[in-house]
């Protein structure tokens, strides 16, 4: 019989970091005051940076592909946030606005996230929230997008 080191513990990180995120997307979603989903709010922070990107690397810093940032786009040039042009130099490419509306919301959930974030770090030190930022990061580093297969494709094409 094999003798577990304390430092095997079973923590249950993936049942404990699915439950975390879709707990925070709920409550956030519920929240009135918000005008925008959680990833309208990112699409809004990126352009907030950076208005003009073009719609692959808005995609790319929000972890999507071309099709969820389309209907990422999509959404929110419908709700009047964002617009989308034809890229100057590429008549194949979209740049992605911020509206005036956009500008408004945007603002608002710069302030939201703040909230959020103290109530996230609430009751932990810094160095603490550190290392949960760090181990976060290290996930994305760990399993980095272009490496996950997908499932959908005929593994013949």
């Amino acid at each position: 019989m094999r003798k577990k080191l304390p430092e095997a513990r079973h923590h249950r990180l993936i049942y404990l970091l699915s439950v975390a995120q879709r707990r925070l997307q709920r409550w956030m979603a519920a929240q009135p005051q918000n005008e925008v989903t959680p990833a309208q709010a990112g699409l809004l922070f990126i352009l907030g940076k950076q208005d003009g990107v073009l719609m692959g690397e808005a995609g790319a810093a929000l972890d999507l592909g071309p099709a969820g940032i389309s209907g990422l786009v999509d959404r929110s040039a419908a709700a009047k946030l964002v617009e989308r042009r034809a890229d100057h130099d590429d008549g194949r490419a979209w740049r992605v606005w911020l509206t005036p509306k956009g500008r408004h919301v945007l603002a608002q959930a710069k302030a939201d996230t703040a909230a959020i974030n103290a109530a996230l770090t609430e009751g932990f030190t810094s160095a603490e929230i550190d290392v949960v930022a760090r181990w976060l990061t290290s996930i994305q580093d760990k399993f980095p997008r272009d490496s996950i297969r997908d499932v959908t494709r005929d593994p013949d094409e």
